[in-house]
């Protein structure tokens, strides 16, 4: 039984270095798509958008001197090669799926469509979509933000490397408190770093609901769509 049909999860691409320092960590990524594969033999359709930030990030490269506008193409660049890798590793699980990007870059992966996408989702695969929105100075979680209310998803999936939304970084601050459920406007207020402010604010004005959680340990994917209340809800009120 799950609680979601159709899921836009997005993956961050600084998870998929691991315990490395840079790239990808094959570890890693054979437990993602481990995890993606269980659940979508739950039937549960799934899209994906993956950083890029293990590899390239343009925020970064702008304030080393690279033009912003093409440090971001370069960063959408970065979401390419790892939403490739994720697709070699999902293959590899008997899972079905392909690489949607966002520039054209045939025989790469396909040219975006919401149709072609759809419908993939319907066939029961697995679809990557990659290169963000297209655009520089957009994020991948506005690109993750766009899809989802694109292919219509009934949620949006945010996998971190940790267990939900906070008062304050628990990284940082071991004071600090989780919330169970949270809404776009408390996260405007307490001005709460969970995704950019465009992210944010298309979610909220599109009723997407936005799911928190720890996607680094094994199984969480499959308890969170079993509905185990294990991260943190986003929500209109």
């Amino acid at each position: 039984m799950v609680i979601f049909k159709r899921i836009l999860l997005k993956l961050s691409g600084e998870s998929l270095m691991g315990n490395q320092q840079y790239g990808i960590d094959e570890k890693r990524l054979a437990e993602y798509a481990g995890q993606i594969a269980e659940v979508v033999r739950m039937g549960v359709q799934v899209a994906i958008v993956i950083g890029g930030g293990n590899i390239f990030r343009g925020l970064s490269g702008a304030a080393k001197g690279f033009d912003r506008v093409q440090g971001d193409q370069m960063g959408m660049l970065a979401t390419v090669i790892n939403s490739l890798a994720l697709n070699s590793a999902l293959n590899s699980a008997g899972v079905k799926s392909q690489v949607l990007t966002a520039i054209r870059m045939e025989p790469i992966g396909e040219y975006y469509s919401k149709q072609k996408a759809v419908a993939a989702l319907e066939r029961g695969e697995v679809v990557i979509l990659s290169a963000g929105t297209g655009n520089p100075f957009f994020t991948t979680d506005t690109g993750s933000s766009l899809r989802a209310i694109e292919v219509e998803a009934d949620v949006m999936l945010k996998g971190t490397r940790v267990d939900g939304i906070y008062t304050a970084d628990p990284e940082k601050d071991p004071t600090a408190v989780k919330f169970d459920e949270i809404t776009y406007d408390e996260i405007y207020n307490r001005n709460l770093k969970v995704m950019d402010l465009t992210a944010t604010t298309m979610c909220k004005e599109n009723n997407m609901p936005i799911y928190v959680f720890d996607m680094d340990t094994p199984g969480n994917l499959k308890r969170v769509l079993s509905g185990e209340k294990i991260g943190t809800l986003v929500k209109n009120k």
